[in-house]
C-alpha cells in the first residue's frame, strides 16, 4: 500500500512518515474555528468525515519562510468538529527537522 500523502500547491508531504514523527512531540488543543474557511478548497468527504477518530491529533508544519502553521493531516476531522459544535482539538505541530523529514517535494529540498 502507498503511503498516504497531503499535496498542496507545489508542496508534498509523507503522512505516514509524519506520523511516525509526532510520536516525539506532545498535542495541545487548538482552537479549530479559524480553519473553518478552508474546507471549501480542501477535499472533504463528509460520509469519511464522519467516522473519523476526533481524538485522533491533527498534525501542522511550517514550511520555510512561513510562520502560520500548515494543517497536513486531519481535515476531515476539522469538517466532523465544526459541524458537529466542537472547536478544539488536539494539534501535534512538528518541528523544522520533522517538517523537512516528511516532505517530498516543494521549497528547498
Amino acid at each position: 500500500m502507498a503511503d498516504e500523502m497531503f499535496v498542496l500547491l507545489g508542496w508534498a508531504w509523507n503522512i505516514d512518515t509524519a506520523t511516525r514523527l509526532a510520536t516525539r512531540h506532545r498535542a495541545r488543543r487548538v482552537d479549530i474555528r479559524p480553519l473553518a474557511w478552508a474546507r471549501a478548497v480542501i477535499g472533504i468527504d463528509p460520509d469519511h468525515a464522519a467516522t473519523v477518530d476526533l481524538a485522533r491529533p491533527l498534525l501542522t508544519v511550517t514550511t520555510p519562510g512561513t510562520r502560520a502553521p500548515l494543517v497536513i493531516d486531519g481535515w476531515h476531522r476539522i469538517h466532523r468538529a465544526l459541524t458537529t459544535g466542537i472547536h478544539q482539538l488536539p494539534v501535534i505541530h512538528l518541528d523544522a527537522d520533522d517538517e523537512r523529514a516528511c516532505r517530498v517535494w516543494g521549497g528547498e529540498l
